[in-house]
């Protein structure tokens, strides 16, 4: 079934990056919560991002792990491409892979 960006409600912003930003958004018919990831398509395309948003499209659909998000849908506005996966309390694991604290790992 067809899903465009009627069929979500957006909230707060969750995170930003360099191809766009984060959301925290809602489904109208079911009232889930999920991430809506919405990555500019100019800047993705005046950075050579376009491949690097399709793997990761096709990763996070192929992904069905307890610890990874995964991929609900994905579609695309005027300006955006958007990536809406399951939501996850506990932030970017980026940070957390950087900001290891050495004295615990012993």
């Amino acid at each position: 079934q067809a899903v465009n960006a009627d069929a979500f409600v957006e909230f707060r912003v969750l995170g930003k990056g360099g191809f766009g930003e984060v959301c925290a958004c809602q489904r109208r018919a079911t009232g889930k919560m999920y991430a809506n990831k919405r990555l500019n398509k100019k800047r993705l395309k005046k950075r050579k991002g376009y491949e690097a948003a399709l793997v990761e499209k096709r990763i996070l659909a192929r992904v069905h792990s307890r610890f990874i998000v995964s991929l609900a849908c994905a579609f695309q506005t005027k300006t955006d491409l958007c990536l809406v996966m399951t939501i996850m309390n506990g932030g970017d694991l980026r940070y957390h892979i950087y900001n290891v604290d050495e004295k615990n790992l012993e």
